[in-house]
């Protein structure tokens, strides 16, 4: 799955860099570094890496900037560093490109974990784009069981029982549900969840996901889809299979 991937540092902090590239080989991956922007853009296009970690402040082309860079010929994972919670909302409203954000101080190892879920995402994504055999396809269904959204019934099921969601909670797990691994803020949430924006107080989205939690824990008690993204907001993450 992610056994030998290439990861592209790109930090200009000789320590950050370092200890990432550190505890990257130590999970079995390859590390290539760079320093500046530009020269990501060039690392990217020169050596295909399966996934880039990625500084927001950086000499030459800031990280905004190497995203849409990126964006334009390759669709590589992105996970984006950045020094202040607060930098991560005004990300989220640019669109970056970026699939996931890390505010510093960060754990090494919460970033090797998110690597990993990244990098076992892209790889499923690539198997179904390859086509898949019909007979695995069929076997791996009838092992592990699925989402299912019907948008037209306003239901959710997972392995073929539907989820106790009031309207609000179809709306917000469907949003997420539809990206998994985006992060989103509360307010995009609310903006989801409420489209005539009657209700602007951005805590009420805490509420809404505790109930969700609880429905989802009660169908998929060994995981913790509805994930918490500090001073920010929520992302879903699939079960494993």
């Amino acid at each position: 799955m992610d056994n030998n991937a290439h990861i592209l540092i790109v930090e200009d902090d000789v320590k950050i860099a370092a200890l990432l590239a550190d505890y990257f080989v130590a999970a079995g991956l390859r590390v290539t570094r760079v320093a500046d922007g530009l020269a990501a853009v060039e690392a990217v296009r020169a050596h295909a890496p399966d996934l880039m970690v990625l500084d927001l402040m950086l000499p030459s082309l800031d990280g905004i900037g190497v995203c849409r860079a990126v964006r334009a010929f390759s669709a590589l994972p992105i996970i984006m560093l950045t020094a202040r919670v607060d930098e991560i909302d005004r990300l989220l409203g640019l669109e970056s490109g970026a699939d996931d954000y890390v505010c510093k101080p960060f754990s090494p190892r919460e970033v090797v974990a998110r690597v990993r879920a990244h990098l076992r995402r892209a790889a499923g994504m690539a198997q179904l784009a390859a086509g898949a055999p019909a007979a695995a396809t069929a076997a791996a269904a009838a092992q592990a069981p699925q989402f299912q959204v019907e948008r037209e019934r306003m239901c959710i099921t997972y392995g073929g029982v539907a989820l106790a969601l009031t309207p609000v909670e179809f709306r917000l797990l469907a949003e997420l549900m539809a990206n998994p691994g985006r992060v989103y803020s509360r307010q995009q949430l609310l903006d989801c969840a409420h489209e005539d924006q009657r209700d602007n107080n951005d805590r009420t989205v805490d509420s809404h996901i505790k109930n969700i939690r609880r429905k989802l824990a009660a169908r998929v008690p060994e995981s913790e889809c509805l994930q918490s993204v500090y001073g920010v907001g929520y992302r879903f993450e699939l079960p494993p299979p």
